[in-house]
């Protein structure tokens, strides 16, 4: 199964300013670009922080220091890397109480900026390209069950289950591997079993539980 990347899903070619963009500067580009942060970069393309309209109002009301994008704004910058799966990139906006990412390639330089809007892409997946992934890579090539085995439906991203498979310590495996993939918002298990391999027999314990998998949004 191929998940997507920060890559595949922020937004490149991004709206910037520099250390000395100004108040209205700021907030002309947040309005024209319908954008709630834009990220400073240095001279070398480097994120070093982030200007959002929480401290444009804040400078609003106190009134207080130069009105420049360098006092302005929040630093250091929390950032993504590319390569990073979108579990990962959500978890960072949650631990750091952040909206977006600027996203920075090897050297550090900003190639493109991720937000929680562009995370929610992937539940618009369409329901048909779940179900085939589900049916060709979770089920055949994963768990090498067969196709006529197991009936996938799939509804506004809801997943259900139907069907026999020959050990029972999959299910458990098969819907964990479901709930994984992307664009899936919940997975109903009517999964039945030929055969119980949980069971304790001598000289071997019982299966465990199925491995975790990470949940897309904490």
């Amino acid at each position: 199964m191929r998940h997507r990347s920060v890559a595949d899903l922020m937004t490149p070619n991004a709206v910037v300013v520099q250390r000395g963009t100004s108040f209205r500067e700021i907030a002309r580009l947040l309005e024209e670009y319908d954008i709630t942060a834009v990220p400073v970069i240095d001279e070398g393309e480097r994120p070093v922080g982030v200007v959002s309209e929480a401290d444009l109002l804040r400078r609003h009301i106190e009134k207080m220091g130069p009105a420049t994008a360098e006092a302005l704004m929040t630093s250091p910058a929390v950032v993504a890397h590319p390569e990073w799966s979108v579990v990962r990139a959500a978890r960072t906006m949650d631990e750091k109480k952040v909206k977006r990412l600027p996203v920075v390639d090897g050297a550090g330089r900003l190639i493109g900026v991720i937000s929680r809007s562009d995370l929610i892409q992937l539940f618009l997946r369409r329901d048909r390209a779940i179900q085939e992934e589900i049916l060709e890579d979770v089920l055949t090539r994963t768990l090498g069950v067969p196709p006529s085995a197991v009936t996938v439906e799939v509804t506004d991203g809801m997943v259900t289950l139907s069907g026999a498979i020959r050990r029972r310590s999959l299910i458990p495996v098969a819907v964990r591997l479901c709930e994984s993939v992307d664009g899936v918002v919940e997975v109903l298990d009517r999964l039945t079993f030929e055969e119980d391999d949980t069971a304790a027999q001598p000289g071997r314990p019982a299966a465990g539980p199925a491995p975790s998998t990470p949940d897309l949004f904490p």
